[in-house]
């Protein structure tokens, strides 16, 4: 088979991730190219992407400016090892993401995806503890409903049981904070729900039951993505934030999905007005073209472990490929064209129409809870009896076969467009659903 065919004639070789392997090989649904809001299909059919891709293509496909400095990159230079040695790029984007950052989240450390970005903030929370001579302090505490990505550090502080379950004992030390989503009290919220504040003192009490001593951070998504579009409470991420500065624990919060203006702002930190201690990021930074992801941290954390003698390695972690040449130009031309396009003050800009499509799904066959944030929707659906995911799965289904690609999690259905998306193409995408939701069953 040659590698440029655009149907496979086999594909039992690729074990495909997240996925129901046969019966997507049953019945494929091939993707072939992709420009601006739009896949092509296998049979040439259009297809909107109303996900971004998976919360990645923030800037759209195939845009320009990466295409070239990708292009440009790979035939300069290929790769540089990043052990030792340097090379121009990455540091240049390393000073333009920590700019874009509240003042103190001043120092990049660079991964290649969002899961090596969770792994990389929660090993330099213990060796920041360590280095300042509280190494009793590796306890981690994440939260129900939680994604963090599949390393093992991921999913031990994740909530999501299917991510779990199969898996063994993980690591040892965590626990997790209720999750903040109460459809009895917040159903059909626009924007940020008015009850579950509360829930976030529920750190207290784990507090109580491990000490201080003995916790080092606390992850939290500032919205919860991949569990199906969960928003905190109005207030709940700033009573987080007292309680960690009360007890001496660290903040992370995992932006891989919120950062690089999903929100309408460069980061949910900015959104919230709440500044943490590390940041994770991924999929946006590079606008989904090339893997690579990001940890951000304090200055306070960084000269800690600087206090150390020159030649020596302060922290002994990293990758083959942090800060690879040809993401960092990838990331650059990304962030280049966020700023001159202005796009995430076009989401911000966009925010209130795309709030009120999500919610004209009111009322519509199965729908029993609809949330919106920024150019982030979730429509949640009744589920069939006995047959969780299955009404989820079937409105996937029929929203590909009419143009749309949507993105379903349990039976929750979640949209995150490109933030070029135009207004013609929100009211495609949920006339869509509109549709679909009254053929299925």
């Amino acid at each position: 088979m040659s590698s440029s065919n655009a149907v496979p004639n086999n594909l039992d070789a690729f074990w495909m991730p997240f996925t129901a392997n046969r019966q997507f090989k049953s019945n494929p649904r091939m993707l072939v190219s992709a420009k601006g809001m739009h896949y092509t299909n296998a049979e040439g059919g259009q297809v909107l992407d109303g996900t971004a891709g998976l919360w990645c293509c923030n800037a759209g496909h195939a845009e320009p400016r990466i295409v070239e400095a990708v292009s440009k990159q790979i035939a300069e230079m290929d790769y540089a090892p990043a052990f030792q040695m340097g090379h121009p790029k990455v540091f240049e984007l390393a000073a333009r993401v920590s700019a874009m950052l509240p003042n103190g989240l001043d120092h990049i450390f660079f991964t290649n995806s969002g899961s090596e970005s969770v792994d990389t903030a929660l090993k330099i929370a213990l060796a920041y503890h360590r280095a300042r001579g509280e190494g009793t302090r590796t306890r981690f505490i994440g939260r129900e409903r939680g994604y963090h990505g599949v390393g093992f550090g991921g999913i031990t502080v994740g909530g999501i049981v299917s991510n779990r379950k199969t898996f063994g004992p993980l690591l040892a030390g965590a626990d997790h904070l209720p999750h903040t989503h109460i459809p009895e009290k917040n159903a059909y919220t626009r924007g940020l729900p008015e009850y579950g504040t509360e829930l976030a003192d529920e750190l207290e009490k784990l507090v109580t039951l491990h000490d201080a001593s003995n916790i080092a951070a606390v992850i939290v998504e500032p919205v919860a993505g991949s569990t199906g579009v969960i928003m905190p409470p109005k207030g709940y991420l700033e009573r987080l934030r007292k309680i960690c500065n009360k007890h001496g624990i660290l903040l992370i919060f995992d932006e891989v999905i919120t950062g690089f203006g999903r929100l309408g702002s460069a980061f949910a930190t900015d959104y919230f007005g709440v500044q943490p201690d590390l940041i994770t990021m991924a999929k946006g930074l590079t606008g989904g073209t090339i893997p690579m992801g990001a940890v951000a941290c304090s200055k306070t954390i960084y000269d800690t472990f600087m206090d150390a003698p020159d030649n020596m390695i302060e922290l002994f972690h990293g990758y083959t490929y942090s800060g690879h040449p040809v993401a960092a130009a990838a990331g650059l031309a990304a962030l280049d064209c966020y700023q001159e396009e202005g796009l995430f003050e076009r989401a911000n800009g966009l925010a209130q129409y795309w709030e009120d499509a999500v919610h004209s799904l009111k009322g519509c066959p199965h729908v029993i809870d609809l949330r919106n944030l920024g150019l982030i929707g979730a429509i949640e659906l009744e589920p069939i009896e006995g047959k969780p995911t299955a009404r989820a799965f079937e409105a996937f289904l029929k929203c590909y076969e009419k143009g749309v690609l949507i993105r379903t999690t349990g039976d929750i259905i979640a949209l995150s467009p490109p933030l070029i998306i135009e207004k013609e193409h929100i009211d495609q995408i949920f006339d869509t659903i509109r549709t679909v939701l009254s053929e299925i069953a």
